[in-house]
């Protein structure tokens, strides 16, 4: 048995090199891509070992889709959004903070996947959530901030200037929708969300998820100067996670 257990160990450690050393040539392959800033890709190294290390590829090729498809929307209408000092900064290059605000809880349960016993359905329902929520948010944003008529302040429904905490608009939450949507495709393609049912939910919490994240803009981040865009992040993916494993296990989905 102890034998068994010595040789599971080594087959694991090598497992996770394996994974450390294909990020690592990647990640110097992508330097050059206007994604990321330097530390950037490094913590996106270290996220991307974590979760080909736990989900394997398709949890990984799930958080690169993700980028990749923020990174796009985020683009578009940029000339206009810097002019009206809306945009991004760093040129719509994320750097640390922004990675790990996106994707700290989702890694957390991906994680957890690899712990004996551990609840896979479950688990990565709340992975693909806070997924969803998050290309959500992001589409919600950059699109409102472009497009958005009118921008009303959610808690108070009042036209607010568009940028602001809090703002909401027919067409931001429109793209919201169907970011959230299109995050669940994906991982319903990768074999993370079983069944149109699965779709579903997900692409339902990620829009919810997103409104509650425009309660928290325009309530306690007014008052708490130390709720960083960030920390608001993380939590609304904490949110849409903890809501999605909640669903799904009352609706018997894992």
């Amino acid at each position: 048995m102890l034998e068994l257990q010595v040789l599971l160990s080594a087959d694991r450690l090598q497992h996770w090199l394996v994974a450390l050393l294909i990020n690592g040539a990647l990640i110097a392959a992508a330097q050059r891509l206007p994604l990321l800033t330097p530390a950037g890709w490094v913590h996106a190294g270290v996220l991307g070992t974590l979760l080909l290390g736990s989900l394997g590829w398709p949890g990984w090729w799930a958080v690169v889709l993700y980028l990749a498809l923020g990174s796009l929307v985020t683009r578009l209408g940029f000339r206009r959004k810097q002019e009206q000092g809306l945009a991004e900064a760093r040129g719509g290059r994320r750097g640390p903070e922004n990675v790990w605000g996106s994707a700290a809880t989702g890694a957390a349960l991906a994680l957890l996947c690899v712990l004996p016993s551990a609840p896979m359905l479950l688990l990565q329902f709340g992975f693909a959530a806070s997924f969803a929520a998050k290309l959500a948010d992001t589409c919600g944003s950059e699109i409102g901030k472009r497009w958005g008529r009118h921008t009303l302040l959610i808690t108070t429904l009042r036209p607010v200037p568009p940028g602001t905490e809090g703002a909401i608009s027919a067409e931001g939450t429109l793209a919201s929708l169907v970011g959230s949507a299109l995050m669940a495709l994906v991982m319903l393609e990768l074999g993370l969300l079983q069944g149109f049912s699965g779709w579903l939910l997900v692409s339902v919490v990620g829009l919810a998820a997103t409104l509650l994240e425009s309660l928290i803009g325009a309530g306690l981040q007014q008052r708490c100067q130390w709720l960083s865009n960030e920390l608001v992040n993380a939590l609304q993916t904490l949110i849409a996670a903890l809501l999605a494993m909640l669903l799904a296990s009352q609706l018997g989905l894992a």
